[in-house]
């Protein structure tokens, strides 16, 4: 993870932001981080992290485990392999 100073990515922010896609950037200010400046390669990039950062995603993706910690709901390796037995018939 690279840092850069607030007054430094200001001057060439297409720059950083072109390292963004890489890996991400702490932006510090006075020294101390301010924020992060992430970057991305693509539109499936941007996908992905709306999708990881959504809080009815997460609150869905907890629930669903929640379910499967007290026994109920389907695990997804249950399901591939049932999927399996159908298509051998």
């Amino acid at each position: 993870m690279k840092k850069v100073a607030l007054t430094e990515l200001k001057d060439d922010l297409s720059k950083y932001l072109r390292l963004a896609e890489n890996e991400q950037i702490v932006i510090t200010r006075h020294g101390q981080p301010a924020g992060i400046l992430v970057g991305f390669a693509s539109e499936d990039d941007w996908f992905d992290y709306r999708l990881e950062n959504d809080p009815r995603f997460l609150k869905r993706i907890e629930r669903a485990r929640s379910s499967l910690h007290n026994g109920q709901g389907v695990k997804l390796e249950d399901v591939a392999s049932h999927s399996s037995r159908r298509t051998k018939r």
